[in-house]
């Protein structure tokens, strides 16, 4: 098993973290390669701050001192909070049958850390919202954009629950993160035996069809099971639509497209897409 196969899985308190586990899992069985998980405290959660100047002069000493205790006592307990998570996550791994993982305890800038460690790896697995997002108004969560923006390795976006994954969904717009989508699909063990639907967005006309031929075809040559499907309308509405419901467990797609699929999130509509879709998502850039 080589070192850049590794999978470095980001958990944190939220609700996507049993399924950020259950994602890394899957795909881990079938790329039989290794898991790492990374929790990573925030600066703000660990740092000592020096509040002394808000302080009357006659209190200062004795503040001070309580104040001292209870931001080492944050720290601390941020430290076991996340080593807890680390832990929950690794028997959650190891109770799918495979090698308990390793795991990292980092404080830092949570993007920063992250990319550091996908130095030594081939995929990020991360959840859609982190434990500090807003649910009520659907935020997507602005370490997950940053990563988005800033990652050289594939992203999978895990969904809030895991399933098993049997079809999956390609939004194909023939520019070079698209193609490399599907090549990656076409020779990843990850994808073996799935079936695959190509999706375009657009006029059916002859010029389309030919822009599907090719990739359908790496795909057919890679023995799997493709289909490809043209649908009208805008591209990011007709994409998400497609991908919903019971249809397929997984979509995948460059993060930026160009064109009229515009860069992944950036733009209120294709960060709605991803915000709304109900399967995980695979980003590639």
């Amino acid at each position: 098993m080589s070192e850049n196969n590794k999978l470095i899985t980001l958990i944190d308190g939220s609700v996507y973290a049993e399924s950020v586990c259950d994602h890394a899992a899957w795909i881990a069985q079938r790329r039989h390669c290794a898991i790492e998980l990374l929790h990573v405290i925030g600066r703000r959660q660990a740092a000592r701050h020096d509040v002394s100047g808000t302080i009357a002069l006659g209190a200062r000493s004795s503040m001070l001192e309580e104040l001292t205790r209870l931001e080492g006592d944050m720290a601390r307990v941020a430290q076991q909070h996340g080593r807890a998570l680390l832990d929950g996550g690794a028997d959650r791994i190891a109770q799918r049958g495979l090698e308990r993982p390793e795991t990292r305890l980092r404080i830092g800038d949570l993007v920063d850390e992250t990319n550091e460690a996908l130095r030594e790896a081939a995929m990020l697995v991360i959840g859609k919202r982190g434990e500090a997002a807003d649910f009520a108004r659907l935020h997507l969560g602005s370490n997950l954009e940053r990563m988005v923006r800033s990652s050289e390795r594939p992203i999978l976006v895990a969904s809030r629950t895991f399933r098993p994954i049997q079809r999956i969904l390609i939004a194909y717009d023939g520019r070079s993160s698209a193609r490399k989508a599907v090549e990656a699909v076409g020779t990843d063990p990850m994808f073996s035996g799935l079936d695959v639907t190509l999706l375009m967005a657009g006029d059916n006309t002859k010029d389309v069809e030919a822009v599907l031929a090719e990739p359908k075809g790496l795909l057919e040559h890679a023995g799997l099971n493709v289909s490809a499907e043209v649908v009208s309308g805008p591209p990011v509405e007709a994409i998400s639509a497609r991908a919903q419901g019971d249809a397929f467990d997984m979509l995948v797609m460059g993060a930026f497209g160009g064109g009229r699929l515009r860069s992944m999130l950036i733009g209120s509509t294709t960060t709605e897409m991803l915000i709304s879709c109900r399967v995980p998502v695979l980003l590639f850039r």
